[in-house]
């Protein structure tokens, strides 16, 4: 009786587990846990093979410690198991640092005194679409991702949505890691107030991403531009003037963080993400892009503001107070020497029209003085 049940015991080791292996899904460049169970007995053997690769050594362990001569180099440096746990039955592979040729069939080979039993396990590599950019140039809307597997499909809509199909350029690239880039680009109507939007799906997730355009024309010297809040909360914060300069950041854990460039003209920051600006001149004109990001959608707006000069770009007082004063001394220097020159005329009429021309002069340079500080004094204020 004994001896059939052993029989039956042994044999239950070595039929195949039936039905679909189990899988397991691994994220790109993050350790991942492969799980095996091994009967509790003394003296256990464990060998992790890439069945799928024509079983490469991935782990081994016996004689009560790592046994990893035949390990591929490949897995070297990058697996291990729980050494504390194995007395207790777990068998389990730590895998680190995962990379998409690691993807594939493997199998848990563990053995005892009693027996030995096969398992294996499906191993799917994800690198999910994490970041995702939408911006516009001209007419021509450009979405794209990079650093995703598997291969991922990209998707426009707009709103209100278009009377006709929407005519775009898809092109995806694989890099030397396994990793797809993808990029598309589609032109837009003229004058178009369209929000388009793009999706970024793979089969573990999905990116979408939202152009919203504006424009705001300010006399003044502050304005506050919005950015469009998202359904849920925002995780990320991100304020670009022409594309490419950082005005602020925020992060959901701490505070918004403006660049030093920007100190002067940055008055505060919403927790809506609206951004509040002053001391604009002309040359703060440009495109303003805010990117506001969760774990589901990425949302762009993008502003163009003009900043208008009140009647004419304002000059510093002393300009104008420097020209007057020129033209008064040669006014004076001309009126003196004319004076000088003038024949016929006795010294003392002579003498007398050259006080009344210097002291003409002094009051025009005392009049100048006055003019300026109350000039800029006002200019002081104007510009505060």
């Amino acid at each position: 009786m004994a001896e059939t049940f052993y029989f039956k015991l042994f044999m239950f080791f070595l039929l195949p587990v039936s039905g679909s292996d189990p899988e397991v899904s691994c994220v790109f460049r993050q350790s991942c846990m492969l799980p095996c169970r091994i009967q509790l007995g003394s003296d256990p053997l464990i060998h992790w093979y890439q069945d799928s690769a024509g079983d490469v050594g991935v782990h081994s362990y016996y004689e009560g410690r790592d046994q990893l001569g035949y390990q591929n180099q490949n897995f070297q440096n990058r697996t291990s198991l729980i050494q504390d746990q194995i007395s207790g039955g777990n068998a389990s592979l730590l895998l680190k640092e995962v990379k998409i040729q690691d993807e594939g069939r493997y199998k848990c080979y563990t053995s005892i005194r009693t027996g030995y039993k096969e398992l294996f396990i499906n191993l799917k590599t994800e690198a999910p679409v994490s970041d995702i950019r939408i911006h516009q140039d001209g007419n021509r809307i450009t979405c794209s991702s990079e650093g995703i597997y598997p291969q991922p499909e990209l998707t426009w809509s707009t709103e209100p949505p278009s009377n006709t199909t929407l005519q775009n350029r898809t092109t995806v690239h694989q890099t030397e890691e396994k990793l797809y880039d993808i990029s598309s680009s589609l032109t837009g109507p003229d004058g178009s107030d369209r929000i388009y939007s793009c999706t970024i799906r793979t089969r573990r997730n999905q990116r979408r991403a939202i152009l919203r355009q504006k424009s705001v024309i300010v006399s003044s010297r502050q304005t506050s531009l919005s950015c469009s809040a998202s359904n849920g909360s925002a995780s990320k914060l991100l304020w670009r003037f022409n594309h490419s300069q950082v005005i602020v950041s925020r992060s959901s854990q701490s505070r918004a963080t403006v660049t030093e460039e920007w100190k002067l003209h940055v008055k505060s920051v919403s927790e809506s993400g609206g951004l509040s600006l002053q001391d604009l001149s002309p040359q703060q004109g440009g495109i303003y892009i805010c990117e506001l990001s969760n774990e589901e959608e990425t949302l762009v707006t993008s502003t163009f503001l003009k900043v208008e000069d009140r009647g004419g770009t304002k000059r510093h007082p002393g300009v104008s107070m420097v020209v007057v004063a020129a033209a008064a001394v040669i006014l004076c220097v001309v009126l003196i020497r004319r004076s000088r020159n003038q024949k016929g005329q006795n010294t003392f009429l002579i003498d007398s029209k050259l006080n009344f021309f210097n002291q003409l002069c002094i009051m025009i340079f005392m009049t100048q003085i006055f003019l300026y500080l109350t000039g800029l004094q006002l200019y002081e204020e104007a510009t505060r």
